[in-house]
């Protein structure tokens, strides 16, 4: 969501994606005709302490100067707030939502780097109530991420979140004129969107990591099961009250290997809704990565793919 624009021609795109304990990386290519190519992805194992190590190394192993390079911001390093649209010029948007975010934020208004994101309304309601996605990070983080790539010599054109990396894959997932739930799992917890005609609708945090889903035992095994139950059923009545033009089809998982298959029969069993597994294979052409033929290879590079996806957006 936040744009970095280079006048530097670079082919092809990398995406980078600082995880809990390493660096995935990416790299992709669009043809004219058919999915989008994964041409490598790789991961470099370490801690948060040696990032700027990781990446002069990925930078000389794998040629990432000759990449546009997109880095995903993780959970804690922004903030995703819902706000009512001003009603006010373009040119006067950005300032308006600071206004609105003044409150709202748990740092200083004048430290934070703004972007809005549009949530379409109902072109036949007779009275259109209008909200938007705000995305605030901290000056001093976007400032230290650049330094950072500045650094490793890696051409960094764009900072994106995880909602929109997820929205991407969504927006591939939706039959014609209905919207697509999709509930994916990592180290920082859950994460739910709907999207509608390739926008994002509705994005919320699920508090269930992806170690505490896989976890053994049937008695912790079924609280987390009835904690997601629950989270969705409330999140879907929320939607349905404030989108009723958007009909949700069905729920799509992320790959989650065993887990995924007990989490898709438990919800199948307590939503109203179709619920199924996703397989990154039918979306874009993974055959030359063979760590993306397994379910744990497509869950850990699940988000990084989906920022791959992106469409360069006119920023409002």
């Amino acid at each position: 969501m936040v744009l970095f624009a280079k006048n530097k021609k670079i082919t092809g795109r990398m995406v980078i994606h600082f995880q809990e304990d390493g660096i995935c990386v990416v790299f992709t290519k669009r043809v004219s005709t058919g999915m989008p190519v994964v041409e490598r992805a790789a991961f470099y194992a370490g801690s948060k302490s040696s990032v700027a190590l990781s990446l002069e190394k990925l930078a000389k192993n794998l040629h990432g100067t000759r990449y546009s390079c997109i880095n995903l911001l993780t959970p804690g390093e922004y903030q995703l707030l819902s706000v009512d649209a001003p009603n006010v010029p373009a040119d006067e948007l950005k300032t308006a939502i600071r206004w609105r975010l003044k409150d709202m934020l748990d740092f200083h208004i004048d430290d934070a780097t703004i972007d809005v994101l549009d949530v379409p309304v109902d072109k036949e309601a007779p009275v259109r109530t209008h909200s938007m996605y705000a995305v605030a990070a901290r000056n001093q983080l976007i400032e230290q991420r650049q330094a950072l790539f500045e650094e490793a010599k890696i051409p960094l054109s764009v900072i994106d979140i995880p909602e929109m990396a997820q929205r991407n894959i969504s927006a591939l997932l939706e039959p014609d004129g209905r919207g697509v739930a999709l509930l994916s799992f990592d180290a920082a917890g859950g994460l739910l969107t709907v999207t509608f005609s390739g926008e994002l609708y509705l994005a919320r945090r699920i508090d269930v990591t992806l170690q505490q889903l896989q976890q053994s035992g049937d008695e912790q095994k079924h609280a987390c099961h009835d904690r997601i139950t629950l989270e969705l059923q409330r999140s879907f009545d929320h939607f349905d009250r404030q989108y009723r033009f958007v009909t949700v089809s069905k729920l799509v998982l992320s790959p989650l290997s065993t887990a995924g298959a007990e989490l898709q029969a438990y919800l199948a069993a307590n939503l109203y809704m179709p619920v199924e597994v996703i397989d990154l294979s039918e979306l874009m052409d993974i055959s030359n990565v063979p760590e993306l033929a397994q379910l744990e290879g497509q869950q850990r590079y699940f988000l990084t793919l989906g920022a791959a996806l992106r469409q360069e957006e006119i920023a409002l």
